[in-house]
């Protein structure tokens, strides 16, 4: 676990700063500067192009999380044509897009009649597509090579940067919104290059071999099999996480599906930690089951859910405790559209409710796609999708929006209850212990206690007052059952060493 600790510090440092900056993006300049419908057809566009893109991957990316090892250990990199393969086989990926798009065109705009804006500007989601599969590609190398935290660095922060920039130079009318979305769909451009030229400078990466090596021939039809499963499997588990954003703007339209997007934005900051350690346990557990090192695998498994449960439960402590504050501010800063976040309040407990659960599985999906049995990883995606699908339509039918969040908790929750089991079941591995018990019904007697502080007309003391009172009492918490040992310590090496020396440094 020291390398998934070391590298996931810097990672969810990248990665939280990304957040926070997304969050001034979504929850500040977004309303001030856009109607709520324009920001429905920014994550529209977000959410198609993040669908399309790992559709045009046609399996590339499992191949390259699970062979890469093997690949640069037989062949090294200079004979290594795996990353000549794969981008062939994406760029062929793309070509289809391109031609169901260009024959389906005239049925995509009609079944966006509630959203003509999104059919007015969706050919700007092609060139998007592109280049975030451009990166998706790379970025599956960087993880195999261990630099997740560059590239964490790339997606999670320098592309809200780059989208924060856009913003400030729409709201000063620099560009109007065809140029905004212009520059927004060639967005991931920038962070392609810069992660192409670190590998490159690497010396692990190339793709100048064109000859089928032993390595392929021998493998080919594991890694056509395990591709096409693991494809299908994500490819559905991501449809499952974005088809909400097709429904709402197909049956509700662009404005509501801009009121969701924050909903589901604030929820997500719970998937900081997570993201990181997914991105860097990938690699590990992946060696781990080459090696038959099973006691690792028992161990990491043990170690995420205790991090991943207490970092999980801080934040979403926090995200409640402020959602009225939230509130209050959209609705002051979107001037024009005063009193239409009202909604969100419930919507964000909801998802983060689902997040939660989420976060205190661990890392059983990577566990179960780097192992023999990632058929099952398959099985269970295209279980959460048949779910997910009707669910959504009928809950959003009949009761808008709180029903499409309290969709997304139902699936996820019996999504990740068949995960457990299977992993119990197959391998005897069960991460809990009392202690994560005990830990999380004291959690939420603590948020539910804080959540009782008398409150004032201030929102920015009730944000300091709450925030301090509850995160305190909360470190308080984790001290007496220490439920994460290598999370406290990381935080009290923070205080003890790391401050300090900042102070003596100045």
């Amino acid at each position: 676990m020291g390398i998934i600790q070391k590298q996931g510090v810097k990672s969810s440092f990248f990665i939280m700063m990304g957040f926070l900056i997304g969050a001034v993006n979504l929850l500040v300049l977004f309303p001030m500067f856009f109607s709520k419908n324009d920001q429905g057809l920014v994550r529209a566009m977000l959410d198609i192009g993040a669908t399309l893109s790992v559709f045009c991957t046609l399996g590339t990316l499992p191949v390259i999380y699970k062979f890469y090892p093997f690949y640069n250990h037989y062949l090294g990199p200079k004979k290594n044509e795996l990353p000549f393969i794969t981008l062939i086989i994406n760029l062929i990926g793309f070509g289809l897009l391109l031609i169901i798009g260009w024959q389906q065109k005239d049925f995509i705009i009609r079944k966006l009649g509630k959203s003509p804006s999104l059919g007015q500007y969706f050919n700007y989601v092609y060139p998007y597509t592109f280049f975030l599969l451009i990166f998706y590609w790379l970025e599956a190398f960087a993880w195999g090579l261990r630099k997740g935290v560059y590239s964490n660095f790339l997606r999670e922060t320098l592309i809200r940067i780059l989208t924060t920039l856009l913003i400030i130079a729409f709201g000063l009318k620099y560009i109007d919104l065809v140029g905004f979305l212009t520059f927004f769909s060639l967005l991931y451009v920038i962070p392609s290059l810069l992660l192409l030229i670190n590998l490159i400078q690497s010396k692990q990466f190339s793709f100048k071999s064109l000859q089928i090596s032993s390595v392929t021939r021998r493998l080919k039809g594991k890694m056509f099999s395990f591709a096409l499963f693991v494809f299908a499997g994500q490819f559905f588990n991501l449809l499952a996480r974005t088809n909400d954003t097709f429904m709402i703007v197909g049956l509700r339209g662009l404005s509501d599906a801009g009121i969701f997007a924050i909903a589901t934005y604030v929820s997500a900051i719970l998937e900081i930690p997570q993201r990181s350690l997914n991105s860097i346990s990938i690699p590990v557990l992946a060696s781990s089951w080459k090696n038959k090192d099973f006691a690792n695998i028992k161990h990491v498994y043990h170690k995420s859910v205790s991090n991943l449960l207490a970092i999980g439960l801080l934040l979403f402590g926090l995200i409640w405790l402020n959602t009225d504050n939230l509130i209050a501010f959209l609705n002051w800063v979107s001037h024009k559209e005063a009193g239409g976040y009202d909604a969100i309040g419930k919507l964000i407990f909801i998802l983060g409710l689902a997040k939660l659960i989420d976060l205190a599985t661990g890392v059983n999906s990577q566990i179960i796609g780097t192992s023999n049995f990632w058929k099952f990883d398959f099985y269970t995606n295209l279980f959460y999708i048949l779910l997910s699908l009707p669910l959504n339509y009928y809950l959003i039918k009949n009761y808008n929006l709180e029903g499409l969040a309290y969709s997304n908790l139902i699936a996820l929750t019996l999504y990740n209850s068949i995960r457990f089991l299977f992993l119990y079941k197959k391998f005897k591995l069960q991460p809990y212990t009392y202690k994560h018990g005990l830990f999380l019904l004291l959690s939420i007697g603590l948020i539910l206690l804080v959540h009782q502080i008398p409150t004032a007309n201030n929102i920015l003391a009730n944000i300091l007052l709450q925030s301090t009172v509850f995160v305190l009492s909360f470190y308080l918490l984790v001290s007496w059952i220490n439920p994460a040992p290598e999370a406290l310590e990381i935080v009290n090496n923070f205080f003890k060493e790391k401050l300090p020396a900042v102070f003596r440094k100045k």
